[in-house]
């Protein structure tokens, strides 16, 4: 089996050096970069399986390193590490292509799990490419929502959230379930993310009216079309 090879773009020079080590001697392959240009350098030359990006780097900055990936890359995993812990910081990171953002400071144990949480998650390839929801078209590799002529661009935690609500379709999506896998854990704050996302959505499938998501009071939310 081929070994995971994850870029790891961390300013702090110790920090970055504690975190490559601890993950190769769990038997990943780690690129470390110390800034946001020398990790696009890596990610170019690199056929890499996951980016783990500081959000504050010189030269570029995480957001901005993930944004310019996201132009011609829609799928790879990007996780943000960073101190900041505002909702808007957390939902700008989102906005730009993140699929996960760990707060600082941070356990190996739980840097692991979301990794490998992640990369599970793009091994779905069956039948993703034309999924029909109502009047619909759903591209869960391009992230597109296609109504008659007018499409829709998706974000990666967007398309992920639609994909587990058409998998459940007409059935309840589990609230902690669906909280901890692709928000890491169902706390209180990122269950507020979460219902930010259901807005969204909604909003999107808003041209067929015979779309709903309703939210199952106690137990999560259903996609009813």
């Amino acid at each position: 089996m081929n070994k995971i090879k994850i870029l790891l773009a961390e300013d702090e020079a110790s920090l970055g050096m504690i975190v490559k080590e601890s993950l190769e001697t769990r038997s990943f392959i780690v690129f470390h970069a110390e800034n946001g240009e020398e990790a696009l350098e890596i990610y170019e030359k690199e056929n890499v399986d996951i980016l783990v990006l500081d959000v504050m780097m010189p030269l570029k900055d995480g957001f901005t390193l993930a944004k310019e990936i996201r132009l011609e890359n829609k799928q790879i995993p990007i996780i943000f590490l960073t101190a900041k812990s505002q909702t808007s910081d957390v939902l700008e990171g989102f906005s730009h292509g993140g699929n996960d953002y760990l707060k600082k400071p941070f356990s190996m144990e739980e840097l692991i799990v979301r990794i490998k949480s992640l990369l599970s998650r793009t091994e779905i390839k069956t039948n993703t490419d034309a999924i029909k929801i109502g009047e619909y078209l759903f591209n869960y590799t391009k992230q597109t929502l296609l109504f008659l002529e007018e499409k829709e661009q998706l974000t990666s935690r967007e398309a992920e959230l639609l994909l587990h609500l058409h998998q459940k379709k007409n059935e309840v999506l589990d609230r902690t379930f669906i909280l901890n896998k692709l928000w890491g854990n169902d706390d209180f704050f990122n269950a507020r993310s979460m219902d930010v996302f259901i807005s969204k959505l909604r909003k999107k499938l808003k041209n067929d009216t015979n779309i709903k998501i309703i939210n199952v009071r106690g137990f999560g939310y259903k996609l009813i079309c």
